[in-house]
């Protein structure tokens, strides 16, 4: 087992970037058809909070925004090679994993991080009840063994981390951030971001937590719908932001506070859930457009080059 790492302060999650470029977050996820997670919402989330997103693509979810019907992982070299022709061109920020889709996969993945050890390395844990329980627990035994010794942030729904990290859990009382921060250090994780933890009255928590302490802590009233792409939203949005030169408690509010106005600006593309609109800001206001019909629309061709940060 893998001694745990000291917290670090979060001044190490700093780095430095180029002031006249957005800073760059190498992102391996999923492609997912329905635009609500995978690298489509990374691209998204990472764009909307000022950064540039270097996708890497891990395989291709069958799916609607109803459910997943099957999932095609990539070969781990396929993976690998996507990941080295970048790195080998461009300086990287932070990484940032989502579902990998194979424990081979996991494996390149760690291998790449470990030599980018300065990198801060943001991983989010999707729910995978989707999946057959056999690769279920086959792919979190390599996150938990490969993976999670090189990740800077643990992010994760409150159960699903509960489930995984802490799958003997006795108590009557469900487990605290801190509880799941003690059993991710175990592997070498120095924060969690834990999210989804059901508060009375319709609220819930989102908590950035050490071992030792709790960071930070939002609370926000939940919404009455069904969300695809939450996770990944909000572990991009706060790669991106840590990348930019936040520290990790400003990111974490800074990503929470994001997410928040994603979901409430959220559309149902087809039959299932909620897609977060991770470009709400973009959205023209309809009470202008009532009010001012001899606006005319922007000439986005006149738009200048390298001024587009949000």
């Amino acid at each position: 087992m893998t001694n745990p790492k000291p917290p670090p302060s979060p001044e190490p999650l700093t780095p430095t970037s180029e002031d006249a470029a957005p800073p760059s977050v190498l992102v391996f996820n999923a492609s997912d058809p329905t635009g609500a997670g995978g690298v489509t919402g990374d691209v998204l989330s990472i764009a909307s909070v000022g950064g540039h997103a270097l996708p890497v693509v891990t395989g291709a979810y069958v799916r609607d925004t109803t459910r997943i019907f099957d999932f095609f992982a990539f070969e781990e070299e396929a993976v690998a090679e996507q990941a080295r022709a970048i790195l080998e061109d461009a300086p990287v920020q932070v990484i940032k994993v989502g579902f990998a889709g194979s424990p081979e996969n996991v494996s390149a993945i760690a291998e790449l991080a470990s030599d980018y050890s300065e990198v801060p390395l943001i991983a989010w844990m999707p729910d995978l009840s989707w999946w057959e329980e056999g690769q279920i627990d086959t792919y979190q035994d390599a996150v938990r063994e490969l993976l999670l010794p090189q990740t800077t942030v643990l992010v994760g729904n409150h159960s699903t981390l509960w489930r995984w990290l802490l799958p003997d859990w006795t108590s009557d009382k469900s487990p605290s951030a801190r509880d799941i921060a003690k059993a991710a250090a175990e592997m070498g994780v120095s924060y969690v971001l834990v999210t989804g933890i059901v508060l009375p009255d319709q609220f819930i928590e989102n908590v950035l937590a050490t071992p030792q302490t709790v960071m930070g802590s939002e609370k926000f009233e939940r919404f009455d719908a069904s969300f695809a792409g939450a996770g990944d939203t909000l572990a991009a949005a706060l790669a991106a932001l840590i990348g930019a030169g936040s520290d990790l408690s400003e990111a974490t509010s800074e990503a929470l506070s994001y997410l928040d106005r994603c979901l409430d600006a959220g559309f149902r593309p087809g039959m299932g859930a909620v897609v977060p609109d991770r470009l709400f800001w973009a959205q023209p206001e309809d009470d202008d457009a009532e009010d001012d019909e001899s606006a005319a629309a922007p000439d986005l061709y006149e738009m200048p080059f390298n001024e587009t940060k949000h």
